[in-house]
């Protein structure tokens, strides 16, 4: 397997223009694509249509210029919210079969599910813990990835909207924005259970979003208006690659740590100047405080915590890369520990240039 990385610039949700010249000038095919994450410049929240507006453009673009099939067939994760320094952009992965030539290494290989769309009584539950599980474990098995390698788990998940509630009684809230949270928590518990991170067994409904000690070291879970089901990339190191590329992985313990990030990046083994580009959750330490001394993120009426948390570690991974064109996702419930979240670095090998 051969994965390509591309970061593209955006001026505006529906900006192509530098998706459009990487495919003039013959360096992406569009038709290898599998995957696209992007940082959409919304608030992030529940009514933020930025991530559906890119998506939907890139559906149609990719419709027009591929297929309809194709354009369904991509794994779409539009992360809202570029709070600070953060700047938008799109990650497209492409992927293709190695070549019997090609020289197979340890390197980045990628892979892609979908599980089936889920009610809104299923969200947050451990029926969502379990159906995302089962389906981290097909991504895995597509891209022939083992637990210990996989560095990187991506999933686009539901909530819960107003026009959703209505009539239904067993939710696990009412309130939209709440659901985000319960979505991305029984996700990324779903992840922890695929990787072995954690027995199902050990995990009661009741743990949902609310035992922060049960964790994935590696989940970064994202939640939006604009679908019902999980998408899902699985990212990791396989010794049968073809990429140029490697990832590798840490867990922030705070919003600034800076030290998980330099681990990140020092663990793909390339110079920093090689590094395409950092994942990282953010969150407001659900216990006020982020290194003994108290924040108030959690306790501002005019701006959410997630989009505070977004600008504090954005700014710190930008910091640390001299790059603000970093993905970095708010709200890291069952994501590393409180207050923290998985960091991921991608870098081109050195040799490959």
């Amino acid at each position: 397997m051969k994965i390509q990385v591309f970061k593209i610039p955006q001026n505006s949700p529906d900006d192509l223009s530098g998706l459009e010249q990487l495919v003039r000038e013959g360096k992406l095919n569009l038709s290898q694509i599998v995957a696209i994450l992007g940082k959409t410049e919304g608030n992030g929240c529940v009514n933020d249509f930025t991530r559906g507006f890119t998506t939907q453009t890139l559906k149609h673009y990719l419709q027009t210029k591929v297929s309809l099939e194709f354009a369904k067939s991509v794994i779409y994760v539009m992360s809202g919210g570029t709070e600070g320094v953060l700047s938008p952009h799109l990650t497209i992965f492409t992927r293709e079969e190695a070549q019997p030539t090609d020289n197979l290494h340890w390197g980045l290989v990628l892979g892609t599910s979908r599980t089936r769309d889920f009610l809104p009584e299923e969200i947050g539950t451990l029926t969502m813990v379990q159906v995302v599980a089962e389906s981290v474990r097909q991504a895995m098995n597509s891209a022939g990835l083992e637990p210990q390698n996989v560095h990187f788990v991506q999933i686009k998940c539901p909530l819960i909207a107003a026009s959703r509630t209505a009539s239904q009684q067993n939710l696990k809230t009412h309130n939209s924005y709440q659901s985000m949270a319960y979505s991305r928590g029984a996700s990324a518990l779903g992840v922890a259970v695929a990787l072995g991170e954690i027995p199902p067994e050990r995990i009661a409904e009741s743990d949902i979003c609310v035992n922060y000690s049960l964790y994935s070291s590696v989940a970064s879970t994202s939640a939006g208006v604009e679908l019902q089901n999980c998408e899902i990339m699985v990212l990791g190191n396989s010794p049968q690659s073809a990429s140029d590329y490697v990832i590798h992985h840490s867990v922030m313990q705070h919003a600034l740590d800076t030290t998980a990030i330099q681990q990140a990046i020092q663990g793909t083994q390339q110079p920093i100047t090689q590094i395409v580009n950092i994942f990282a959750k953010a969150e407001a330490d659900p216990a006020g405080s982020i290194l003994n001394r108290r924040h108030t993120m959690l306790d501002d009426s005019d701006i959410n915590h997630t989009r505070m948390a977004r600008a504090v570690v954005g700014a710190v991974v930008a910091s640390v890369v001299q790059d603000p064109m970093v993905y970095v996702s708010g709200g890291s419930e069952h994501q590393g520990p409180p207050g923290g979240g998985p960091v991921a670095a991608i870098a081109l090998i050195l040799a490959a240039q």
